[in-house]
């Protein structure tokens, strides 16, 4: 018995176009769902307080880069991993030697690289050098001796009669420092990966549909 399988045009171009509208579906389902994973995000991280600068850090990417397909993928990640990464795990922080974290006090100042300033960078621009001082309770201290001056920042006393001279708490010492956890990044990214399914079927009906 011979069996012969006649293969209709028109199911092979229904076909085709089956296959190329699911294409379409799921390059489009995937790059909403990047998008709107990359604006979750940003939102997450000015909602926080963290600023728009960091909200910016964060980007999304689509694959294939163009064209469509089948194995259409959309990566988000940030620029500054590592920031947005500890405000959103909430790390516990210990000084690299194993000593102290150095918190800088309103009358330390501002860093001229920016960020915080440190011990060792305070003293080099003031001109004054750090004591010790040890509490029982509470955290210990580095002060110096000095003047505050109208920004409220401790620097040289120039009085030879010592008016106006304070003992100004410059840092604040700790050994370690637990960060809030002002993020939750995964929320989001759960949220588009079930969304997913849902796009795909409903842009594979819209393309039928139109």
């Amino acid at each position: 018995m011979k069996l012969k399988l006649d293969i209709d045009p028109d199911i092979v171009a229904m076909m085709a176009a089956e296959v190329a509208a699911g294409e379409r579906a799921v390059t489009a389902a995937m790059r909403e769902a990047g998008t709107g994973l990359k604006t979750a995000w940003r939102l997450q991280i000015t909602g926080a307080g963290l600023g728009p600068r960091l909200a910016n850090s964060i980007r999304s990417q689509n694959f294939p880069r163009s064209g469509e397909s089948m194995d259409a993928a959309a990566l988000v990640w940030s620029k500054a991993p590592v920031i947005v990464g500890s405000h959103d795990t909430g790390p516990l922080i210990r000084s690299k030697n194993g000593f102290w974290l150095a918190i800088p006090l309103p009358a330390a100042g501002k860093s001229l690289r920016g960020g915080r300033i440190t011990p060792g960078e305070w003293e080099r621009r003031r001109g004054l050098r750090l004591r010790f001082v040890y509490r029982r309770t509470g955290p210990s201290l580095l002060v110096a001796e000095g003047r505050l001056n109208t920004k409220g920042q401790a620097v040289v006393s120039r009085s030879k009669t010592g008016r106006g001279k304070v003992t100004a708490p410059i840092f604040l010492l700790v050994p370690q420092v637990k960060l809030p956890k002002r993020l939750d990044l995964a929320r989001d990214a759960d949220r588009a990966l079930d969304s997913v399914p849902g796009l795909i079927v409903e842009k594979w009906v819209d393309k039928r549909l139109g």
